[in-house]
């Protein structure tokens, strides 16, 4: 019998032209809200390599994973279901531009973060020293 396990996303916090990506999702949950470039980790894929493929497909950018900044597994984090989500820091390069399930990008300083979909804020504030140590 095969085990009823929560499903696994990731998220990155892409530094790009000194600034933080965020997506607004087009999509529900959390439609019209922006988020961090993420999503599902297909079968035979790495969460490296899915964060990676997300990150293009959302923002158009090419992604260089910097740093594993922690697993984020609240059963409630996700209306959908149980989801756990494998949170990278990465640096951006390329053409930014709304691509899948983004609806429109931005580009935010760490201090100007609007609400976020999903557990999303608060990755970011447990990361912002090592986003500080990017952007400084």
């Amino acid at each position: 019998m095969k085990p009823v396990t929560p499903l696994l996303t990731v998220d990155t916090v892409i530094i790009y032209q000194g600034k933080i990506v965020l997506i607004r999702r087009k999509n529900p949950p959390f439609q019209d809200h922006f988020a961090l470039p993420g999503g599902f980790v297909e079968v035979g894929e790495t969460v490296e390599e899915a964060a990676v493929r997300e990150a293009k497909e959302e923002t158009g950018l090419d992604v260089r994973l910097l740093k594993l900044l922690g697993v984020y597994s609240d059963p409630l984090r996700d209306s959908r279901g149980h989801t756990v989500s494998v949170c990278f820091l990465a640096l951006g390069s390329g053409n930014l531009k709304a691509g899948s399930d983004a609806k429109d990008t931005g580009l935010f300083g760490i201090d100007e973060i609007p609400e976020l979909a999903f557990d999303h804020n608060k990755i970011i504030e447990d990361s912002r020293s090592d986003i500080n140590g990017i952007l400084s």
